[in-house]
């Protein structure tokens, strides 16, 4: 039965190859499930809850993948896009984490839309190279700021706005150690390195006593505090229309670079350099990202740790429905959830960071009309603590340059109108 649905022999893998592949997989990206709850909780969301909608949504996200696209790619609430939801959203701009639930689903029904309508490669292919490679990076920059303050590595200052932390902190001394052995364990290729360093940093808080432990199996909490509490009329207010862009726009350079990248590691692109079942395959990202808001989590996407799994084999869907399995299987492990602290996922931030940030060598660094606006996507991320004001910098920086310089032909008319779109937005709503 595998063997027809899947197609096993014909993409020359095996039931064993393909269930090997997905243990991977899994084993690389399930920190999230310890990350993403400790992020939301900081917007205010119930920890627990968000703990099960995490493995609910990676779970509906990942079978979607591997039983209608069939690719061995894995699904789960997505880093970047989560603190943009608890830092900027919520906690910045004030609006309620139930209006931005609501702004998570509207932006995954357009996902859904231009998916359908093949609006897709208009979109994508519109969006200048350099700006996907630099959102990438700022998101990166901003995962980083992040994870350094959760791991009591800077702090505020009234002077200075950031300065050092503590170094005599455990915490702080226990982050440096964890993201030192991650980055160790990753260039050793030892399989699941961020998860081990999370769970080494909280073994050894739990020793020292710094943090409580109360088990590590349990039955799964309740969803019911975060299940359809989405706001969808409230995400519709004028303030929240450049959220949902921003959540959009993220969603859609993550899911197609991810899909791409992945497959190409795998070999899975046809000899056009095209990805067959493209269709199918964001489809089921962008209904994660619907059902991800109804049940009480971030946008969810295609994860690049996925490429794990393709290494050692994974060549069919069958390795995306064991990591959904798997995920599944991880609800019983509240209680170990609840034990992890903060700067224990700090480390986790930081490294996810190092990988984003690498799409700054990808920049043609000698076309200043290039350059700057990347850069000024980059780095306002951070320095905003905002996604969504370092897209919309880059995307004004970039029209202008192109205009000032005589270069209009190198501006698409869609870039043109999100810098319009900008522009307004900043004059009329701040």
């Amino acid at each position: 039965m595998l063997e027809r649905y899947f197609q096993l022999a014909a993409h020359g893998t095996t039931v064993r190859t393909e269930v090997l592949a997905g243990v991977t997989t899994f084993l690389t990206m399930v920190y999230i499930i310890f990350v993403n709850p400790d992020i939301l909780a900081a917007a205010g969301m119930p920890r627990d809850a968000v703990f099960v909608a995490t493995c609910l949504a990676a779970a509906i996200g990942s079978l979607i993948m591997g039983l209608y696209a069939n690719y061995p790619i894995a699904i789960a609430p997505g880093m970047g896009l989560n603190a943009y939801f608890a830092f900027a959203v919520v906690g910045g701009m004030g609006f309620t984490w139930q209006q931005a639930l609501g702004a998570v689903f509207i932006s995954g029904v357009l996902f859904v839309l231009v998916s359908l309508f093949r609006l897709r490669e208009w979109i994508v292919n519109a969006i200048p190279r350099s700006l996907k490679f630099a959102i990438s990076a700022g998101i990166g920059l901003f995962l980083a700021i992040i994870g350094l303050k959760n791991a009591g590595l800077i702090t505020g200052h009234q002077a200075t706005l950031v300065t050092l932390g503590d170094l005599h902190q455990p915490g702080v001394l226990l982050a440096v150690a964890g993201f030192i052995l991650i980055v160790a364990l990753e260039q050793r290729k030892v399989p699941g390195a961020i998860i081990i360093g999370i769970l080494a940093v909280t073994g050894v808080s739990v020793a020292l006593g710094l943090s409580p432990f109360t088990g590590i199996v349990a039955m799964p909490p309740s969803l019911a505090p975060t299940f359809m509490q989405l706001d969808i009329a409230g995400a519709l207010n004028m303030g929240l229309l450049s959220v949902i862009m921003t959540f959009f726009l993220v969603e859609l350079f993550d899911a197609s670079g991810t899909l791409i990248g992945v497959a190409h590691r795998a070999g899975l692109l046809d000899k056009n350099g095209r990805l067959p079942r493209l269709k199918k395959a964001l489809l089921a990202d962008s209904t994660a990202i619907v059902a991800g808001a109804g049940l009480g989590t971030s946008s969810a996407t295609a994860y690049i740790e996925s490429a794990a799994g393709t290494a050692v084999g994974g060549r069919t869907g069958l390795t995306a429905v064991v990591v959904a399995l798997l995920f599944l299987a991880a609800l019983v492990l509240s209680p170990l959830a609840g034990a992890v602290p903060a700067y224990a996922t700090a480390p986790a931030l930081c490294y996810v960071a190092v990988l984003m940030i690498r799409g700054l060598a990808e920049i043609e660094w000698d076309d200043l009309t290039e350059a700057a606006p990347a850069v000024v996507t980059a780095i306002t991320m951070p320095f905003t603590f905002s996604i969504a004001h370092g897209i919309a910098f880059g995307f004004i920086t970039y029209a202008a340059l192109k205009l000032l310089t005589g270069r209009q032909r190198d501006l698409s008319p869609i870039v043109a109108v999100i810098a319009v779109v900008f522009i307004l937005k900043f004059a009329y709503l701040g």
